[in-house]
């Protein structure tokens, strides 16, 4: 089995990001033009998806604890709704933090840099 070459790229240029793109792929069979192939590593696919969909779930974690602090302040919601409101966050919470160590992520790995937008959550 050949070694695996894992390029990180920390910049924010797209420009950074393409040209490493373009330089990842390899000859699959070292210059005989039989294809090209990119060299991934299993683990880090698995935890870079890994990351974007624990990200996404935080986000919208985020999303419902925003809007049931917005209905409990309206008056909306009675006392058992609430009560029920809250178990349920905080054990949506727990499991996004089991998931999180799971994954081997930081609370920072989640919180993704937007650029202009600044960061995620």
């Amino acid at each position: 089995m050949k070694p695996v070459h894992i390029t990180r790229v920390e910049s924010d240029s797209l420009g950074d990001f393409a040209r490493v793109m373009q330089t990842g792929w390899s000859s699959s069979s070292q210059g005989n033009g039989e294809g090209q192939r990119l060299n991934l590593n299993q683990d880090s696919v698995k935890n870079g998806l890994g990351q974007l969909v624990l990200t996404l779930v935080k986000l919208l974690h985020e999303l419902l604890e925003r809007q049931a602090v917005r209905r409990m302040e309206a008056g909306t919601l009675n006392d058992s709704e609430i009560e029920q409101l809250g178990t349920t966050l905080m054990m949506q919470s727990q499991e996004i933090e089991r998931l999180r160590n799971e994954f081997g992520l930081t609370e920072e790995d989640l919180n993704l840099d937007l650029g202009p937008l600044g960061k995620l959550l």
